[in-house]
């Protein structure tokens, strides 16, 4: 046994095999392959290739479409999420806290909030259009609703399933009411309000092409299904991509904002 640890340990392959940044590596080149041997063998050969996704990519980087470039697509979709997310941030946590305290309120919520909670975003376009309008509060009213539910749900559930055998533990240090909430239930609570804004953030980021449907002339959303719709499907697939990358890097903002708030969380691999 000692022997087969050793073989591993100095073995350079197999090293570099447990390294994490190799691994996601090995994946995204292997995705790459993969997409391009389906498309050169013809199983999808309406698909462009990698290399043509990108050189549409590049292209869109610096030959404005519809009046803008990439990158200000990209500002103008990213603008849109961010305000509808931090709208569900500032209504969607404290009705959250409110619920799990008081009875009285979760008496009166949520029913209605149970009712709403399946409704995709998208059926509510037509409501966004009749109140708002076509213009950007029906778009960020669309992705708030997208981001709202996560807000909501696991800050409730964050603050109910903290562990009671913590309140016995403090109590029994001689801590008040105002004590328990601050040394226990908010601390305990914070990583599934993160982990619901985490959710929101991508479902946020998931509501942002259909909220571009509703007479945009501009954003990432708008980019792709324009693309799709003039079968620029290079275009679409390289907005798609975009949309993953921005979500990504927001929810990696988020994962380092939670680790420097809630140093006492541990992760799976730690």
């Amino acid at each position: 046994m000692s022997t087969q640890v050793n073989t591993a340990k100095s073995n350079p392959l197999l090293k570099a095999l447990r390294n994490k940044r190799v691994l996601n590596a090995i994946s995204i080149i292997g995705f790459l392959l993969i997409w391009d041997l389906v498309v050169v063998s013809g199983l999808l050969a309406i698909m462009p290739r990698p290399h043509e996704v990108l050189f549409r990519w590049i292209e869109l980087m610096h030959e404005p479409y519809a009046g803008y470039t990439m990158p200000m697509h990209v500002w103008i979709s990213f603008r849109r999420v961010i305000i509808a997310f931090l709208l569900a941030a500032a209504i969607g946590i404290p009705t959250g806290v409110i619920m799990a305290f008081s009875k009285f309120a979760h008496a009166i919520i949520r029913p209605i909030f149970e009712f709403f909670k399946p409704m995709p975003p998208i059926a509510w376009i037509s409501l966004s259009i009749l109140w708002f309008g076509l213009g950007e509060p029906s778009k960020i009213f669309l992705i708030f609703i997208g981001c709202v539910v996560p807000c909501i749900l696991n800050s409730y559930n964050g603050i109910r399933l903290v562990d009671p055998e913590l309140y016995d533990a403090v109590r029994n240090l001689g801590a008040n009411y105002w004590q328990e909430q601050t040394q226990v239930t908010f601390p305990a609570s914070l990583p599934a309000i993160f982990a619901g804004l985490q959710v929101a953030l991508s479902s946020g980021w998931t509501c942002v092409v259909a909220a571009e449907l509703v007479g945009a002339r501009e954003g990432i959303g708008y980019l792709t299904y324009v693309g799709m719709r003039q079968d620029d499907i290079a275009m679409t697939i390289g907005g798609i991509l975009t949309i993953c990358l921005v979500s990504f890097l927001s929810s990696l903002f988020l994962t380092y904002l939670e680790r420097w708030l809630c140093p006492w969380k541990r992760n799976i691999d730690e």
